[in-house]
């Protein structure tokens, strides 16, 4: 089995990423989410000086579900996290892990170039510690 400082978060990363506008409601990022079957969306850069946000599914339910807000009434940039703390593809999946913990976050986009080339999660990582047979 490989050392998890020999696993980078590359390998663990999932590369089905969805982007969406941060003017579409809650409810169309909702549907989004269940046709694609994510539970995070990364939220467009409105120009070059912009910065991704990210939107979970965890932040629909706090933020809107919870406070009994009708989802369509609310906009993702009302509720999505920006400018969020990225990752690089390269990573080590320990270090990754320690990043989550020490600044409280459960997801991270994964960027090269500019560009989200993944999302990378607790969930993530840990499948992909563990070698499977």
């Amino acid at each position: 089995m490989k050392q998890s400082k020999d696993i980078s978060v590359r390998d663990v990363m999932r590369t089905e990423v969805t982007e969406v506008d941060g003017s579409i409601d809650v409810m169309e990022a909702m549907r989004t989410m269940k046709r694609v079957g994510a539970t995070s969306l990364i939220v467009k850069k409105r120009d070059s000086s912009d910065e991704y946000g990210m939107v979970l599914f965890s932040d629909i339910a706090k933020q809107v579900i919870a406070k009994n807000r009708a989802p369509e009434r609310v906009n993702v940039y009302e509720i999505m996290a920006k400018p969020v703390i990225s990752v690089r593809p390269e990573m080590g999946i320990r270090y990754c892990a320690r990043l989550f913990e020490r600044v409280g976050i459960s997801h991270a986009p994964v960027i090269k170039d500019e560009t989200v080339i993944g999302i990378v999660s607790y969930y993530l990582l840990v499948l992909g510690s563990v070698e499977l047979n």
